[in-house]
């Protein structure tokens, strides 16, 4: 059967503009978002202080981080604007018993990251594979995350709420196979056999569902350092909870992390800037 062809879109200041929702004046924290992340272990303490950073930055109301017990003061010491609390943990990661402490939660919130920083066991795994199986809101799966996924697929096919993944190529190889010349083929191809929405990081990322795509514009060289992809999927989970549709949540996520990146090189260069910069430029994009 021939596929029917959808216009490639992409995603400007605009169209941003035209997606975010608006800042009431009589609003208050519980109206831009309840958003819950599962991040960091031992020796991985940086990636669930930027991905909070990063949905606080990108407008969330409400940020809660759960981390391994054994590095709760670390990342505590180093969130003041997040709720930090500790979960049980095992050799430095996160314990099958977390389980039973984080569904409660999970039932109140609008948007969920999980991935940044886990590290990778069983225990591990099965945390993973509660929050997709249990969570009523849009998941978001990074890093160690989507590597625990690969002899799991069915527990993505049978989510009914949306599951983002957030795979660089590595990642994406292990679950769905190489990625083909055609990054965009493979992404639709990925997003339709997980029944979910791909973002397939990287030069020109691709942002998809199977049948509607983007194809970011933004991002340079420089962005390249251990800890972007964290700010991004702060960002993305931010977005979702703040009520963007989840693909133009992806969609919008990629390019503001990608123009903050763009921003940060005209001002630093590429060889020297941070994850941590990129913070600093996300409110700059958001007046």
């Amino acid at each position: 059967m021939t596929r029917v062809k959808i216009p490639l879109l992409t995603v400007n200041a605009a169209r941003l503009r035209q997606w975010l929702p608006p800042r009431a004046p009589e609003s208050h924290k519980g109206d831009y978002g309840r958003v819950l992340l599962l991040c960091g272990a031992e020796g991985y303490t940086g990636a669930p202080v930027l991905a909070a950073q990063a949905a606080l930055r990108s407008g969330a109301g409400l940020v809660f981080v759960g981390v391994p017990r054994c590095v709760y003061l670390i990342v505590a010491a180093k969130l003041t604007e997040a709720m930090v609390f500790p979960l049980p943990d095992r050799d430095g990661r996160l314990g099958a018993g977390a389980v039973s402490e984080i569904l409660p939660r999970l039932e109140k919130m609008d948007a969920c990251l999980i991935g940044c920083g886990l590290g990778q066991s069983e225990d591990v795994r099965a945390v993973v594979e509660a929050v997709l199986t249990h969570a009523k809101c849009p998941v978001v799966v990074d890093a160690d995350g989507i590597t625990l996924l690969v002899p799991h697929m069915d527990i993505l096919r049978g989510r009914e709420a949306p599951t983002i993944l957030t795979p660089h190529d590595g990642e994406f190889t292990r679950l769905f196979g190489p990625v083909g010349e055609d990054r965009m083929a493979s992404a639709r191809a990925a997003a339709l056999e997980s029944r979910g929405i791909m973002l397939l990081k990287g030069h020109r990322t691709c942002v998809t569902d199977g049948i509607r795509e983007y194809r970011n514009t933004t991002g340079n060289p420089g962005m390249a350092v251990g800890g972007s992809g964290d700010v991004l999927a702060g960002v993305l989970v931010s977005l979702l909870g703040q009520g963007l549709e989840p693909l133009e949540a992806a969609a919008c996520a990629a390019w503001l992390h990608g123009k903050a990146g763009d921003l940060c090189a005209g001002e630093l260069g590429e060889y020297g800037m941070l994850p941590t910069d990129l913070l600093d430029f996300l409110p700059r994009l958001l007046k």
